[in-house]
């Protein structure tokens, strides 16, 4: 379900939309509320009509045979990888990994995996520096998944063979985590030199709550966000009108017709 939508008229100050400028939209979608679900942004740059996929977001895994069936009924792809286990494409290439079970109660979505080009070097970043729990390791395999929490969504590293490329596309993954650790954790990569993109900073919403975020880079440039929990529970309500927003939105987007006249295409990042 839409949870929320918000539209910005200029980029973001730590680069929420990319390294685009202009006029922009996020919708974030879930299962539920963003205190205890997983919880995806999407974000949309008016003026970019596609990007170019890399091979470091490798997809979204959710239980839900509901999404089997429903995929089903609407005819959409789905491709059978392993027994039970079906790979969907969204819109613009993303690849999603539905298991044919009931949908967990808590929340259905399972895991997120990442390429990494070091499976050890990735896994000691964000276990010994970040502080995840290894659930699971498989050198063999090249993968290692990892977590905070039993009950939340998981994080998959997976060896891509290679070096990480990150496309035009623009993600990141976040954390809320308590305000005051955050300057904590600013001085942790100050002291172990890691990459830190954007310093301990304030971020405004328009009418609604500033956070405070600090954002990361790991080994293989996978950004990294965390935002302070108490500030980020207000902006993070559930917004009733959500839907309609959105709807609103997309009805008043003229970019699709205006270039159209134009006789132009919309840029490809």
């Amino acid at each position: 379900q839409v949870l929320r939508h918000e539209e910005f008229t200029e980029g973001c100050k730590a680069s929420c939309n990319g390294p685009y400028d202009g006029k922009w939209s996020k919708t974030m979608v879930g299962y539920g509320p963003e205190d205890n679900h997983f919880v995806a942004e999407l974000t949309y740059n008016y003026g970019i009509g596609e990007y170019r996929l890399g091979n470091d977001f490798l997809g979204i895994t959710l239980v839900s045979s509901q999404a089997v069936s429903n995929a089903k009924k609407m005819g959409w792809p789905l491709k059978e990888v392993t027994t039970g286990v079906f790979e969907a494409e969204a819109p613009g290439g993303y690849k999603f990994y539905l298991e044919d079970k009931e949908q967990l109660k808590q929340d259905p979505v399972l895991k997120v995996t990442l390429g990494v080009s070091d499976l050890q070097k990735s896994v000691n970043y964000w276990s010994d520096l970040l502080g995840m729990k290894i659930y699971e390791k498989d050198e063999g395999e090249q993968r290692a998944l990892l977590g905070y929490a039993d009950n939340q969504c998981k994080l998959e590293l997976r060896g891509v063979g290679g070096a990480v490329d990150h496309g035009t596309a623009f993600g990141r993954i976040a954390f809320s985590c308590a305000g005051e650790e955050l300057p904590k954790i600013e001085a942790l990569m100050k002291k172990e030199n890691q990459k830190i993109l954007t310093p301990l900073v304030s971020l405004d919403t328009p009418g609604k709550a500033t956070v405070q975020v600090i954002i990361l880079a790991d080994p293989d440039g996978h950004e990294i966000c965390f935002v302070g929990d108490e500030a980020f529970r207000d902006l993070s309500k559930v917004d009733p009108n959500g839907d309609k927003l959105l709807d609103d939105a997309m009805a008043a987007d003229g970019s699709d017709r205006w270039f159209a006249e134009q006789k132009r295409k919309k840029a490809s990042a």
